[in-house]
């Protein structure tokens, strides 16, 4: 069956010839609808439709990127209640991933405590973790390239074969921190405390140690592209070259 065609309103003196006078107001606030009438009435209801899902889309699309920020603040305040929930607990509890997420955005980690934690290869290159707490975690094999430790606690933290090379470490307290076979070139050690440190087969290239405060007892043995001077110094300063360096193997890329 065939619709009805709804014939034009056509131009406005078109629509009032003819009529009376005293009906023109009214034919006046009539005609729009009129034409509006005759729009509606030569669509067929695929054509509505498909313009109405098109008016859709592109309101779905607004309010998508009206509240992407909501949405990023929302999860990385869910990324710091992982990451604070699981203080002083072992093992990981989702921080590996939240530590990434957050970094990944540029998320400062600025005194983040995550002592005891378990972040076998984290990835946090030029992570922000100024004063953060390290305290025996267990980071090995983990990315923190050019990271900033600048007065960061590392007691008793693992970071063997793990990558720190341009790091800063300034003023941090690394007493007892295992950096075996780890890359530490470029890094920057002024004022840290290294008592007790494993520094073995690890990669000292052009590290600046020249003002490091204290390396009591740490092992050197195997240190590899030792800058000019660094174990003479160590050595004269209490540090120790263990005989049997056999727990702390060279890196797999390294023949």
């Amino acid at each position: 069956m065939l619709k009805p065609k709804v014939e034009s309103p056509g131009a406005l003196p078109a629509y009032l010839s003819d009529r009376p006078g005293w009906l023109w107001p009214a034919l006046v606030v009539e005609w729009p609808l009129a034409w509006l009438a005759y729009a509606l009435g030569n669509w067929s209801a695929v054509k509505i439709f498909d313009y109405l899902g098109k008016f859709s889309v592109l309101i779905a699309v607004v309010f998508y990127f009206t509240e992407s920020p909501n949405r990023i603040k929302q999860k990385h305040y869910q990324a710091w209640q992982v990451i604070n929930t699981a203080q002083h607990m072992g093992g990981s509890g989702g921080r590996i991933e939240a530590l990434s997420e957050l970094n990944a955005d540029g998320v400062p980690l600025v005194g983040v405590d995550v002592s005891m934690a378990f972040l076998q290869s984290v990835h946090l290159p030029k992570a922000r973790l100024l004063r953060a707490n390290f305290d025996n975690a267990d980071v090995r094999s983990s990315d923190l390239t050019e990271a900033d430790l600048t007065y960061a606690s590392l007691r008793g933290a693992n970071f063997r074969q793990s990558d720190l090379s341009r790091a800063s470490f300034d003023s941090a307290d690394l007493t007892d921190t295992d950096f075996c076979s780890a890359q530490l070139n470029e890094s920057d050690l002024e004022d840290t405390t290294l008592d007790g440190a494993e520094l073995g087969n690890a990669d000292l290239a052009n590290a600046r140690w020249q003002k490091i405060k204290s390396i009591r007892k740490a092992n050197i043995a195997g240190v590899r592209n030792a800058p000019e001077g660094f174990v003479a110094w160590a050595l004269k300063h209490g540090a120790v070259q263990a005989a049997d360096n056999q727990l702390c193997p060279l890196p797999r890329s390294v023949p």
